[in-house]
């Protein structure tokens, strides 16, 4: 297969996003253009993101963030292969916003459309910076998801365990607000629980030790905010003891629940080539030193995206587009946009014991 270039729309929350990613005839990708635009400055002042506002801030820029992607790249809308765009899950009006956009230009260009999962493009992105091979295990963590999941393939996923309530990243966002600490929570979090002390207030660790790969963060959430209001008012050591306790108990809730993943893994597709962690959650260092150790322990290589990478970007919808564009995966104009979009097809049974 001859070199082939896609460009990427990402519009589903808070980011907008443009990329061009190429691959060369053995697969090798190329990240030639990777624009963002953060919403983040338009939402802090509500503590979260309005989808309103999102929406109105997608339309406002997209157009110019498409021109200046194929600006650095050096090329023209003619020398595409395909144009692949988040078509969901997501906030329906970013959604709408970016794949009628994504529709006009391949009606335009006569270009093959690629509606991507914007969960997909997270669980893909390990290939596209490191080239992982099928099957590994998949720690898709967000502000709105937190899944295990067996990556078997291209359109082949199989859910190992996720959350019954908060996500991880949409708890540590709760957990900011709490303490009265900035947007977006989660780096807030972390920088001030890199100067607190972890065993200072115990904490709960929900669901350790249970079979199943399932999250619940909602009961250490409560447990949080009892802590915080019994000490009340807060010194800025309580809030940094608080953050450091807070992240250190999600940090032993995620490496148990990956371990279980782990366990359930070969069930659902054999013995898995590396342990990934991807989607915004994946840039916390705590989280990713202690996964690093659990690959380690079971003899895997540990990959996470380079930062910029974690969140959401317009580069890993370009290269699930390049994915599924190889294998002949295009879609057509009447795609339709999705608020929800389950990555799995199909969930693991809970092996015995």
């Amino acid at each position: 297969m001859q070199q082939k270039t896609v460009l990427g729309i990402e519009t589903t929350c808070d980011e907008t996003a443009a990329a061009i990613v190429s691959a060369d005839a053995d697969g090798v990708p190329e990240i030639r253009a990777n624009e963002v635009l953060s919403q983040i400055a338009e939402h802090a002042a509500y503590g979260g993101v309005v989808p309103e506002i999102a929406a109105r801030a997608h339309v406002e820029v997209l157009d110019r963030l498409i021109d200046r992607a194929l600006g650095r790249a050096g090329i023209g809308l003619g020398d595409l292969d395909g144009i692949a765009v988040a078509a969901g899950p997501g906030l329906i009006g970013g959604v709408l916003v970016g794949l009628v956009t994504a529709k006009t230009l391949a009606l335009v260009t006569r270009k093959p459309l690629l509606a991507v999962n914007h969960l997909e493009a997270h669980a893909l992105t390990a290939r596209l910076t490191d080239g992982v091979a099928f099957p590994y295990l998949l720690l898709l963590a967000s502000g709105g998801h937190t899944q295990l999941i067996a990556v078997r393939g291209v359109g082949d996923y199989v859910r190992l365990g996720g959350t019954i309530d908060d996500a991880i990243g949409e708890a540590f966002d709760k957990a900011a607000k709490l303490l009265g600490l900035g947007y977006p929570g989660g780096p807030e979090v972390e920088r001030m629980a890199e100067a607190g002390d972890p065993e200072r207030f115990g904490l709960p660790r929900p669901m350790l030790g249970r079979r199943e790969a399932d999250f619940s963060l909602s009961g250490l959430k409560t447990a949080l905010r009892i802590e915080a209001e019994r000490i009340a008012p807060l010194s800025e050591r309580d809030v940094a003891d608080l953050c450091a306790g807070f992240q250190a108990a999600v940090v032993d809730v995620t490496v148990d629940r990956a371990r279980v993943a782990l366990r359930a893994f070969s069930a659902a597709a054999g013995r898995p080539t590396a342990l990934v962690a991807a989607g915004g959650v994946a840039a916390n260092g705590a989280i990713r030193r202690a996964l690093a150790a659990l690959a380690g322990e079971a003899g895997l290589g540990f990959v996470a995206p380079p930062l910029p990478l974690c969140g959401d970007n317009g580069a890993m919808i370009a290269w699930a587009g390049l994915e599924r564009l190889r294998l002949g995966l295009v879609d057509d104009l009447t795609a339709p946009a999705r608020p929800r979009w389950p990555l799995a097809s199909e969930a693991a049974a809970v092996p015995a014991g």
